[in-house]
């Protein structure tokens, strides 16, 4: 296996990476490249921040291995390797009357990057994360091969769900569908006039997929508005799927100056009726709207974006309020915004989730930006909550550490499968996961 050296970013494109990268077809390739040099697996590159990215050192490039294995049309049981992509997985058998049981917000995330993220979608308050279908997967660790699930090597499997690649690369993996009524889905539409009318169809909605946009310039009595989706499959003609469209460059910075991101998010809003609306979609316009629009992370500009990302629990709704008051008063925020309701937990000692809400934010990577990203996370450690890893730049290391509670039990795993630190990466050192408390 030859080695290539590249530059690479993730998605926000504020960090990048200079490294070797392998880019195997085959289980005998990847096997032979573990056995003589041990290295972080990466996918599309679809985390923000640097959690895919190892600089000056090695990295195994898995979007070349992104075969379907097989498939039990009983159990609804599929097995994929691990550079599958989701959005494949849903087109393919949505017409058979199944969906991947959660999907993210881009089509374009790898099987083996939903697990080592322990991603959740629309539905998270429904059915959990991506990790709790995983029925089993293979993983090759730099000791060798080992098959994985809740119930053979639970430890080991709590520790690679959620746990950022650092257990091993994710060969393969079977993945528990659920039944879908077709290839279209009915989206409702409605908008909710401030944060508490917000906070209130969110806790009352009892739709099978919710996901909230927020008008984070909103202020005053308007903090907080926006539009809530909820969604259900179903079946019929399936509308003509747009074309996609391509940013070719990187957008010149007054497209998201603030008067242009007032206008727009005002007008996006009233889009909807006042008495809402309810509309057919093709499957991949709900679930991976973003899609449509290729490079879209060009709009922020050639020096990239930030995400900020957390989740606090029920009781804590009001830091969810201060926190976009502050937000609407920086005037720093992008159009894009979500707010969603989420279940309790997920499937590994590192998965994000926790009962409560959450709530993302893209912001211009600009020195006030990277201010107010750090006042929010200060926010989120003080209300019990947690940020998303797949979605961090910026986080401190010791704030961090005090919202995973179970960090230590996912230290002791990764400690018997990598004792050498071989698949460190990036995201791993800045905020010193498997250092010592």
């Amino acid at each position: 296996m030859r080695w290539k050296t590249d530059s690479y970013t993730g998605w926000g494109r504020v960090l990048s990476a200079t490294g070797d990268i392998a880019r195997p077809e085959r289980v005998s390739a990847l096997t032979s490249v573990m056995n003589d040099t041990p290295a972080p697996a990466i996918g599309m590159l679809r985390s923000y921040g640097d959690a895919a990215l190892n600089d000056n050192g090695h990295v195994i490039d898995m979007t070349r291995m992104d075969r379907i294995l097989g498939f039990d049309k009983a159990t609804g049981v599929v097995e994929v390797e691990g550079g599958c992509q989701i959005g494949t997985l849903a087109k393919i058998f949505a017409q058979q009357g199944l969906l991947p049981a959660v999907m993210p917000g881009t089509g374009f995330a790898t099987v083996a990057g939903c697990i080592a993220n322990d991603v959740h979608g629309k539905n998270h308050h429904q059915v959990g994360t991506f990790g709790q279908h995983v029925e089993s997967l293979t993983l090759l660790t730099p000791s060798g091969r080992k098959q994985i699930g809740p119930s053979r090597s639970k430890r080991l499997f709590e520790a690679t769900v959620g746990g950022l690649g650092q257990t091993g690369v994710i060969v393969s993996a079977k993945l528990r569908m659920i039944p879908c009524k077709g290839d279209v889905i009915m989206v409702t539409e409605r908008r909710a006039d401030g944060f508490d009318d917000f906070i209130d169809l969110l806790d009352h909605s009892q739709a099978t997929y919710t996901v909230g946009w927020i008008d984070a310039t909103a202020k005053g009595d308007a903090l907080g508005r926006g539009v809530l989706e909820e969604a259900e499959t179903g079946s019929g003609l399936v509308p003509a799927p747009k074309r996609a469209k391509t940013v070719p460059f990187n957008a010149p910075g007054w497209v998201l100056a603030k008067p242009i991101v007032k206008a727009f998010n005002a007008a996006y809003y009233r889009r909807v009726p006042s008495a809402g609306r309810t509309s057919v979609k093709p499957i991949n316009d709900f679930f991976f709207p973003l899609d449509a629009i290729h490079d879209w992370n060009k709009l922020y500009g050639k020096r990239g974006f930030y995400q900020f990302q957390c989740v606090v629990p029920t009781d804590q709704v009001d830091v969810l309020r201060e926190m976009l008051g502050l937000i609407a008063d920086s005037g720093l925020a992008s159009p894009l915004a979500v707010l969603k309701r989420m279940g309790p937990g997920g499937a590994g000692h590192l998965s994000f989730p926790i009962e409560g809400y959450t709530l993302a934010v893209d912001f211009r990577n600009r020195p006030p930006a990277r201010i107010l990203i750090g006042r929010l996370e200060e926010m989120t450690a003080e209300a019990g909550g947690r940020i998303y890893f797949a979605k961090d730049s910026l986080a401190s290391a010791t704030r961090v550490k005090a919202m995973y509670p179970q960090l230590t039990d996912w230290q002791d795993e990764v400690a018997k499968v990598d004792p050498d630190g071989h698949l460190k990466t990036d995201l791993v050192r800045r905020l010193k996961l498997r250092d010592a408390s």
